[in-house]
């Protein structure tokens, strides 16, 4: 049994990839990280001696923190970040209990170099529809929480890709996009290493959509009515991102938790003939 200060592998595994992940801080020492250079999805690295550091931008944050085995380091840091106010529980287990689990982690080789504030920064055409919203939810949600993402004339993404260190993304030929039948989203997934029942199954749906493959799932229609209706609804490409982050959302929910139940009504008359 855990202890009040620690969070156990199966109750963080339902908050990652959701709006109400906790700050997620990997402490491991190098050589641990060394052997096995993944990270929990949306983790950042921190030298647990300077964790301190941190405090300021996380008050009012719950934070959850893991070293190899969730020990000495993980438990040390955690009570110094508690002594100064922030919410901070340590995983049971570390990072090998996660590992062992099977929970999915992601590739840290494939992370972007970060900018000063240690964000990653992305680069696709304006006017998003379908992967142009499916990427950065997927980045924000299991990838780097604080990503950037810029919308610009599809002629001008690789010279301000270029001139502003972005990453590019579902651009022909460039960066993480397209490649034979799979989506840009496919390609995220591939790229970072990620591998979880539900996401593949969002994939599933964003490719259908995307690709006009309505064949390979019944909710890739629907995903393309919603991604269309967002598209007039918006001329803001930013806050059209912030109305379709809700819609991933609740797209992974459904795809992780609710793939059985379905609706009918009245309850009552259901079966009557």
């Amino acid at each position: 049994m855990p202890s009040p200060t620690e969070i156990t592998v199966s109750q963080l595994a339902r908050l990652v990839g959701t709006p109400e992940a906790p700050v997620l801080i990997d402490l491991r020492i190098e050589a641990d990280f060394a052997a096995d250079p993944r990270l929990i999805p949306g983790a950042a690295r921190h030298d647990f001696t300077t964790v301190e550091a941190l405090v300021p931008k996380l008050a009012g944050r719950r934070v959850v923190v893991y070293c190899q085995k969730g020990r000495k380091i993980s438990h040390g840091a955690a009570a110094l970040m508690r002594a100064q106010g922030i919410a901070c529980e340590v995983l049971e287990g570390g990072q090998i209990a996660w590992r062992d689990a099977g929970a999915p982690m992601i590739e840290a080789s494939a992370l972007p170099p970060p900018d000063a504030e240690g964000r990653s920064l992305w680069v696709t055409r304006h006017r998003p529809k379908i992967d142009r919203i499916a990427c950065p939810w997927l980045l924000r949600r299991f990838v780097d929480p604080r990503a950037r993402f810029l919308f610009v004339p599809p002629e001008d993404v690789a010279l301000v890709a270029e001139k502003f260190g972005a990453t590019p993304f579902d651009v022909e030929g460039l960066g993480l996009t397209h490649v034979g039948a799979l989506c840009s989203f496919d390609a995220v997934l591939a790229a970072f290493g990620l591998r979880d029942a539900a996401l593949n199954r969002v994939a599933t749906i964003v490719r259908g959509a995307d690709t006009n493959r309505h064949d390979l799932a019944p909710e890739a229609a629907g995903l393309l009515a919603l991604s269309l209706g967002l598209s007039r609804m918006f001329r803001d490409d930013l806050a059209q991102l912030d109305a379709g982050m809700i819609l991933y959302d609740a797209l992974f929910r459904w795809a992780r938790d609710a793939t059985g139940e379905g609706h009918d009504w009245p309850a009552a008359l259901a079966g009557s003939s």
